[in-house]
């Protein structure tokens, strides 16, 4: 059986390959399973894999709506935060929300991607 950190660590290797529906799935597993600051941090991250998944599927009302509501979960988590640059992913996916709601009809942006700092954690 997988264990919390398995689903975390798949998550985030989902997330940076661009898969944002799987990552969420993964994501999920453990957000079921936490409580307090971590719960709130899991969703963030799947409020913020699920905001890029609207945009890239041009549902701009959905992809800002999910981008407020994983904001509101993590801006208040530090910069960096469970092995990933929290920050660095934050301002990134700010940006890339951005620019998808300008809806000038230029391609999107790359999607933000998690950066882990330090080793990965089994």
């Amino acid at each position: 059986m997988k264990s919390e950190r398995d689903f975390y660590e798949e998550g985030i290797d989902l997330f940076n390959a661009g898969r944002f529906f799987e990552c969420h799935e993964a994501w999920e597993e453990v957000w079921k399973r936490s409580e307090g600051e971590a719960k709130l941090f899991y969703q963030g991250l799947i409020q913020a894999a699920v905001a890029i998944l609207h945009a890239q599927r041009g549902n701009l009302e959905g992809a800002r709506s999910l981008h407020e509501k994983a904001s509101a979960k993590l801006d208040a988590i530090p910069d960096a935060h469970m092995g990933i640059a929290l920050s660095e992913m934050r301002a990134a996916l700010a940006e890339f929300i951005s620019l998808a709601l300008r809806g000038d009809g230029n391609p999107l942006a790359p999607p933000p991607r998690l950066r882990r700092i330090g080793p990965r954690r089994e």
